[in-house]
């Protein structure tokens, strides 16, 4: 899902070429872990981390949850990968222990029960598979206090929106059936704000400004997100 106040029509996070770079990133974590892999990419959006998975070799199944109508559908981004959609807000139409990762980037902190869909999700994870939570939005970040004081969207601003901090995330898949591996601050600068041209070419710098500042103690507790990789419990 994208975190924007339109979350289902706003491509800026397709079209930030820094943006792109952190999921270039993650794909290539998930398809170093997993060669080859079956992989769930649990809201999948516009399809950009289906995309990125894929072309690694993984095996990729895209899946968004939609309340007006479920079947599959080619996502309009990218045609070539055809999306399962569902009007059930938590349980998923996969067999037990059918994946050995899932991926959830920007979706956890929107779900209505997100305790029942980490259960259904560690249902559909093989034993030992591994869950990856992306862009889990942190609740000290600079960046929410910015868009909120500016009346820009801001996780929270809706019903089933929800922040967390490093504890709170880690209690909350501990206490769901996982073992968290790691856990991190991640994402200082605001990455979707570099498109066009000049996006392109400051890129590479933006992106390596935004490693670095995530790693720096104290000032990292106002970074974006929380990020956790968890291992399903036997």
């Amino acid at each position: 899902m994208v975190d924007t106040e339109d979350q289902w029509t706003d491509d800026k996070n397709v079209r930030s070429y820094a943006q792109m770079r952190e999921y270039t990133a993650i794909a290539d974590r998930i398809a170093a872990d997993f060669p080859g892999g079956q992989v769930l990419d649990w809201g999948c959006a516009f399809g950009q981390m289906s995309d990125l998975l894929a072309s690694r070799g993984l095996q990729v199944t895209a899946f968004d949850y939609d309340p007006d109508g479920e079947g599959f559908r080619a996502l309009p981004y990218y045609p070539h990968i055809k999306a399962h959609y569902s009007a059930e807000p938590v349980a998923l139409p996969f067999d037990d222990g059918q994946f050995e990762a899932v991926l959830s980037s920007g979706v956890l902190e929107h779900v209505q029960q997100p305790e029942k869909s980490l259960a259904e999700l560690d249902r559909v994870l093989k034993p030992g598979g591994t869950l990856y939570v992306y862009k889990l939005p942190n609740e000290t970040s600079y960046l929410e206090w910015l868009a909120k004081r500016l009346g820009m969207y801001y996780h929270g601003k809706y019903e089933d929106d929800r922040l967390y901090t490093v504890r709170t995330a880690r209690s909350l898949l501990t206490e769901n059936g996982y073992r968290v591996q790691e856990i991190r601050l991640a994402n200082m600068l605001p990455l979707s704000l570099f498109t066009g041209r000049i996006g392109e070419v400051l890129a590479p710098a933006v992106w390596a400004l935004n490693r670095l500042l995530a790693r720096i103690p104290v000032l990292n507790r106002l970074a974006t997100n929380v990020e956790l990789v968890a291992v399903k419990r036997d």
